[in-house]
């Protein structure tokens, strides 16, 4: 039975996108925390979740996985590479060279490695003409999971977080609908029994119309495009003043998740 474990990885596992009360981030690696401390009865469990948003695969390897290792959990959920990947000119089968001697590093001093594939991005205007690149990639990581012997998040197959409902405004980021859907499919990898089904339909929406969408798309752009386009062109990253969550209290996270629902 699982009594740590540590998050690490950018801003999909920091939880950007599903806001707690206190103006922090919860997340799918939270919101997974709390279904593996729900399994010990004693009710002992460590967290930690060191992931910031924005990090580049190299940066995540030298400050969270340097951590990971004197942490020694259980568990750690390795997320890391889709802001490499989806920087122009990058390489998807150098990325997984370094991903993987990361991950032969990892598999030696903690317990089990859960590698998260990326999300099909089909439907994400900004990263739609990368779905091959993130495609690849992922290809790569299932072998090199299959090589560890890892269990795999695997993104791409969970169809339900496609509709847009599971997304944020920014549409880069999971909503909480989303991300609570990742958590739960994260469970079943695990082999946890999970209270609700990740794979359950969404009600269905009516039609919208073509002046909606167009407003929407404006909306969009205005908000967060140029402003994410600006931060590339600066060459600045929207994790460079945050900090890490580190070590949270799962029953915390339960009170939160409560708090905003």
């Amino acid at each position: 039975m699982i009594g740590s474990y540590v998050a690490v990885g950018d801003s999909f596992t920091e939880g950007v996108g599903d806001p707690g009360p206190d103006g922090a981030f919860v997340g799918w690696a939270d919101r997974f925390a709390v279904l593996l401390a729900d399994r010990r009865p004693e009710g002992d469990f460590d967290y930690t979740n060191l992931a910031v948003r924005g990090k580049l695969l190299d940066q995540i390897v030298e400050h969270q996985l340097r951590r990971a290792r004197e942490l020694a959990p259980d568990l750690v959920s390795f997320c890391a590479g889709g802001n490499d990947i989806i920087r122009p000119g990058t390489d998807p089968d150098e990325v997984a060279e370094r991903y993987e001697r990361a991950v032969a590093d990892l598999t030696s001093a903690v317990g089990t490695v859960l590698v998260t594939t990326g999300f099909d991005t089909r439907g994400v205007p900004v990263l739609r003409h990368m779905r091959g690149k993130i495609a690849t990639y992922n290809l790569h990581l299932r072998a090199i999971a299959d090589r560890y012997n890892c269990p795999v998040l695997d993104l791409w197959s969970l169809k339900t977080i496609q509709d847009r409902r599971a997304w944020d405004g920014d549409r880069l980021h999971l909503s909480p609908e989303g991300h609570t859907r990742v958590a739960l499919r994260a469970g079943q990898v695990l082999g946890l029994e999970v209270p609700a089904d990740p794979d359950q339909p969404w009600p269905v929406l009516p039609p919208r119309g073509t002046l909606e969408m167009r407003r929407d798309n404006i909306h969009w752009a205005r908000e967060y495009l140029v402003p994410w386009i600006g931060r590339r062109l600066r060459g600045e990253s929207s994790g460079d003043r945050v900090e890490a969550k580190g070590s949270l209290s799962p029953h915390d996270i339960k009170s939160w998740i409560e708090a905003v629902a």
